[in-house]
């Protein structure tokens, strides 16, 4: 199979590794036999066409997944959904606040805050006992983009004016300051140089996969923060009224609130459809 190109999203090719897949279809949580079920159909389909896409090959693995499991088949669709909350980024700083709310602390979603030299909007404003962070979501909704050191090196240059007001701010009130850090928070991947950069100034990240054990991938499962554009039972437009008329992003919402869907147009099969599916995506955790 090393002999078998794939194409990337960003447009680069690469040979196709059969253990890439296996690992994104076990931390969906597929079984080993359909794991290797789904792999041995892909290959084969390789090996007929000599030349595939990476879109491709997660079609042919989603719609098998699909199959076996919708819960399975939404973990694994996971970076697509949360690519499809739109053009605007608000759907996703919903969803960092709301992870940051499961960390136990309090959030607002578009703070105007003062500046040592100019006033920011922060994305999502944090705040427990005497810590304040700062968030900067930066959405992608188109595959093969990463976050690089321009998005990391604006995001240290406003929390550093953020602070430089707080700080004389604390020193006018003869006080002691809170403790403040400034966070990224992105849903794709982080370029090396991006990484490396944060380290070195302190400024927290999180990435599709980054950090290890910690990412947005891994958070969103850790708190069953599934968004609704991982439903089957609805089309896009219905969810696209969810998502900006509603401002309903995860699926939780919508078992807080069922009688949103007869609002956008379900009958009561198409409710119950719906309200099925999403107990079996979040083990009803609510």
């Amino acid at each position: 199979m090393d002999k078998i190109y794939i194409q990337k999203a960003s447009g680069e090719r690469e040979p196709f590794k059969p253990e890439k897949l296996r690992r994104s279809l076990k931390r969906s949580g597929a079984d080993k036999n359909t794991i290797e079920s789904i792999i041995k159909h892909i290959e084969a389909e390789l090996l007929k066409k000599k030349f595939f896409t990476t879109k491709d090959i997660y079609k042919h693995a989603f719609s098998l997944l699909r199959k076996e499991s919708k819960k399975i088949a939404a973990k694994y669709s996971l970076k697509k959904a949360i690519m499809e909350f739109g053009p605007d980024g608000f759907p996703f700083e919903i969803l960092i606040s709301e992870i940051f709310k499961k960390e136990g602390y309090k959030t607002t979603v578009g703070a105007i805050l003062k500046g040592g030299c100019v006033n920011h909007e922060v994305d999502v404003l944090a705040e427990k006992d005497n810590t304040h962070i700062f968030i900067e979501c930066k959405f992608h909704n188109s595959q093969g983009i990463k976050t690089d050191l321009k998005v990391a090196l604006y995001v240290q240059a406003r929390f550093e004016d953020l602070q430089k007001y707080h700080l004389r701010r604390a020193k006018r009130e003869n006080r002691t300051p809170k403790i403040h850090s400034a966070w990224l928070a992105t849903n794709t991947k982080l370029t090396s140089l991006a990484i490396n950069y944060s380290r070195c100034v302190g400024l927290n990240v999180i990435g599709w996969d980054y950090p290890k054990s910690n990412s947005l991938r891994d958070l969103i499962v850790k708190y069953n923060l599934h968004p609704i554009t991982s439903l089957f039972s609805l089309n896009k437009y219905q969810k696209n009224l969810l998502l900006r008329h509603e401002k309903i992003v995860l699926c939780k919402d919508i078992l807080n609130n069922p009688n949103l869907l007869k609002k956008i147009g379900l009958n009561q099969k198409g409710i119950q459809r719906t309200l099925n599916e999403v107990r079996e995506i979040i083990n009803n955790q609510v």
